[in-house]
């Protein structure tokens, strides 16, 4: 991912790629992904954006990462652009906090693909017209977050419209525990990990007599960039914590 946000900075003339940083960097540069130039890179985040001061920092890593590395580049008073999925209520708290304390912008999306942003927008206000709802999810074998966070953040907004959990039938007989997938607020939620797989999310709801089906299918990491880049420009207008893409576009 850290490449393709490399490309799609290059490509925008207002915006500059300035430092990158990779937990097992062994050269001291990186050669941007059009050539046409190289960036720092290193494996002490602290280091180099002390060096390189940039405006906005973009995180893809994991949850655990990820935090760390924000807390480091607010009190530089970097902004922050977060992609990483699995992120807790307690994390997006303490991200708001870094914010308001550093006086920079955060901003933090669960998917930056324009298509799952609408399918996310439209689930919102579809819920309360179903007793039923199931979402499946499938991504590639080294995803290491299950469900993902688009998939979390779809079940929340279904039962939005509701004043009442979906209807979750429980089978009198189970011969393999789990095989009704997870659970949130009635959502029942599957995720299939194999090679072959990008990124999918479909939610299927149902009630008497017919079923309502939405589906969003990445086929390549392009897809986030448009919404990465938005956010870059975004985030350093703002102070404090914006979470959702359909915020900036006005969803």
């Amino acid at each position: 991912m850290g490449m393709e946000v490399l490309a799609a900075v290059g490509r925008e003339p207002d915006l500059e790629p300035t430092c990158g940083v990779d937990k097992d960097a062994n050269n001291d540069y990186l050669s941007l992904p059009d050539s046409s130039d190289r960036i720092p890179v290193s494996s002490d985040l602290d280091a180099i954006i002390r060096m390189a001061q940039p405006q906005v920092m973009v995180d893809f890593t994991n949850a655990e990462a990820s935090i760390v590395g924000c807390r480091m580049a607010a009190a530089n008073g970097i902004n922050l652009v977060v992609g990483t999925t699995g992120l807790t209520e307690d994390t997006l708290r303490e991200l708001d906090g870094l914010a308001q304390e550093h006086e920079i912008g955060a901003f933090v999306a669960p998917n930056f693909a324009i298509g799952a942003v609408l399918i996310m927008h439209l689930a919102r206000g579809l819920g309360k017209y179903f007793d039923y709802a199931d979402i499946v999810e499938m991504h590639h074998e080294a995803k290491i977050d299950s469900p993902s966070g688009t998939a979390l953040a779809l079940a929340r907004n279904l039962q939005e419209s509701r004043d009442s959990p979906f209807i979750r039938p429980s089978p009198e007989k189970e011969p393999i525990e789990g095989a009704r997938g997870g659970e949130m607020e009635g959502v029942s939620i599957h995720s299939v990990r194999m090679p072959g797989r990008m990124a999918h999310h479909e939610v299927i709801l149902g009630t008497l007599g017919q079923t309502l089906s939405l589906r969003h299918d990445t086929i390549n990491r392009e897809c986030y960039m448009p919404g990465v880049v938005l956010a870059i420009r975004e985030v350093v207008k703002s102070k404090g914590l914006v979470v959702g893409l359909e915020k900036l576009l006005g969803l």
